[in-house]
């Protein structure tokens, strides 16, 4: 009888417990869970168990100076990048990819099956296919087609390797350039120019390692974050510097103000945030030394080399620089300043490409043609520089936007747009790189006959982001950090190197 009363109350007693809650478990055992973290910094470790870390700390050159320069996995190709963004995705289709049987074409319904199962951004309905808005030509000994609409670039184009079917999953401006440049459409991640700072340094300690040029009036629509830092310390995030005024906000010293005061300001100031990392060892104090320290030299450095009036006259008409005004011309030249001057990574971002037809500035015919000319030559003046000062074989350039533009003209509420305009595509949008380790005159890729997906040598973006990491000397498959509990990379678990257009 005894035997059966005990496996009764046992059997009551599992059931309380199955009965338990986390919510119970946290009520009841507050007192005991505060024990556990005080016990442990008794003992000398932080809650979870790590070992704190000692005023016996040292520091390393690293630490003291995240910049300093690194070597790769293997012999690298370039020692800078220079990353032209066209934010709001320029059309391919008027551009580099040439399809005169969607000029055929030009006028009739869209056939269903292009359509059955498809997401856009604001197409409904049967909208209309839309014939190429440009006349096309092929151009130098590579006979890769270029449009009218840049008439300076085929000067240049035997020199850059295209990519015809470049493809996304986003069509989205905001989600679709996180993608592009932090390999994930969402927030959190850093940036390729901030990946190549990380693993390299810089080679110019009184200048930043990775430099953001913006130009059209606005800033990316997925703002700062493309440019951001992510989980990597602060201090490998893209500098924003500005074409028009001062480069950089309050580079200039306050009245009264002298520069061995600020020196000695800011050596206390660091005395102080040394002493806080050897008691709580955190990165970004390490950051914050070096910011402090890189902006002081910086109000040397900068405003140097970001004057373009000292600039030869020629140089000048060469980009069709505008003195005193933020264009996309003055940021070409400025870009292969910071790159002569050791910059490791200048991005540039030029606003003002999404020709949705809805007003004039954004129409496939006028506006797009206008955007075109703003940039055709400049970016043919910049190949042309660097290629006259032998910077061209270490650098390496890269165009695109974050998607491309489809073969149908936009309509909304099937009702066509009052100018000529293209929606959001993912499909299949051209990009094109040039400089060190590229192939020059490739061509890699090809669209079907009215350019609406990849049919031949389509690549992803996290291909393309292999591929730079590739020519900067890395492994992207090895080019990893730590964050959360397990290793991230720029391309998470995708990406190959694209072997084609590589010399």
């Amino acid at each position: 009888m005894m035997d059966n009363l005990e496996k009764l109350i046992q059997e009551k007693i599992n059931r309380d417990l199955q009965a338990k809650t986390r919510r119970h478990f946290i009520k009841n055992c507050a007192s005991g869970l505060g024990g556990l973290a005080l016990g442990s910094i008794f003992m000398g470790c932080d809650p979870l168990g790590v070992p704190k870390k000692r005023s016996n700390i040292t520091f390393s050159e690293r630490d003291l100076n995240p910049l300093a320069t690194l070597p790769p996995h293997f012999g690298p190709k370039v020692k800078s990048v220079i990353y032209l963004h066209m934010a709001g995705a320029p059309s391919q289709l008027e551009m580099f990819d040439y399809k005169p049987k969607l000029h055929e074409l030009h006028g009739q319904d869209c056939p269903q099956s292009l359509l059955e199962g498809r997401k856009f951004a604001f197409i409904k309905g049967t909208p209309k296919l839309m014939g190429p808005q440009a006349e096309f030509a092929q151009e130098g000994e590579s006979g890769n087609w270029v449009s009218n609409f840049l008439p300076h670039f085929k000067k240049v184009i035997d020199e850059v390797a295209f990519l015809k079917a470049v493809h996304t999953d986003q069509f989205n401006h905001g989600p679709a350039q996180l993608l592009m440049h932090t390999g994930s459409a969402r927030l959190g991640r850093p940036s390729i120019g901030a990946w190549a700072t990380y693993g390299l340094g810089s080679e110019n300690q009184n200048l930043p390692g990775f430099v953001v040029l913006t130009s059209g009036g606005n800033t990316p629509d997925a703002g700062k974050s493309v440019w951001g830092s992510g989980f990597l310390p602060s201090v490998y995030q893209g500098v924003q510097c500005r074409s028009k005024g001062d480069p950089v906000l309050y580079i200039e010293d306050p009245d009264g103000i002298s520069r061995n005061l600020k020196k000695s300001t800011i050596d206390a100031i660091n005395k102080i945030n040394k002493e806080e990392y050897r008691k709580y060892a955190d990165p970004e104090i390490l950051a914050r030394i070096n910011q402090y320290e890189m902006a002081y030299r910086m109000q040397i450095a900068v405003p140097e080399i970001m004057d373009i009036n000292n600039e030869p006259e020629n140089i000048k008409q060469m980009y069709g620089v505008e003195p005193g005004k933020e264009s996309f011309g003055n940021n070409c030249l400025l870009a292969r300043k910071l790159v002569e001057d050791g910059v490791r990574f200048v991005q540039l971002f030029d606003w003002g490409w999404d020709t949705h037809g809805n007003i004039r500035e954004g129409s496939i015919d006028m506006g797009l043609r206008n955007k075109c000319t703003q940039i055709d030559r400049p970016i043919t003046a910049l190949i042309l520089d660097l290629k006259q000062r032998g910077l061209l074989d270490e650098t390496l350039i890269v165009w695109g936007g974050e998607f491309g533009r489809t073969p149908m003209q936009e309509n909304r509420g099937n009702k066509e747009m009052q100018y000529k305009g293209r929606d959001h595509h993912g499909d299949a949008f051209t990009m094109w790189m040039a400089g060190g380790g590229i192939k020059k005159g490739a061509s890699h890729g090809q669209t079907d006959e009215i350019g609406f997906s990849g049919i031949e040598g389509r690549v992803s973006v996290h291909d393309v982001h292999a591929t730079i990491l590739h020519l900067l000397g890395f492994n992207h498959e090895q080019f990893t950090f730590d964050f959360q509990g397990r290793p991230y990379r720029l391309t998470d678990i995708e990406g190959e190197l694209i072997k084609e257009i590589l010399a």
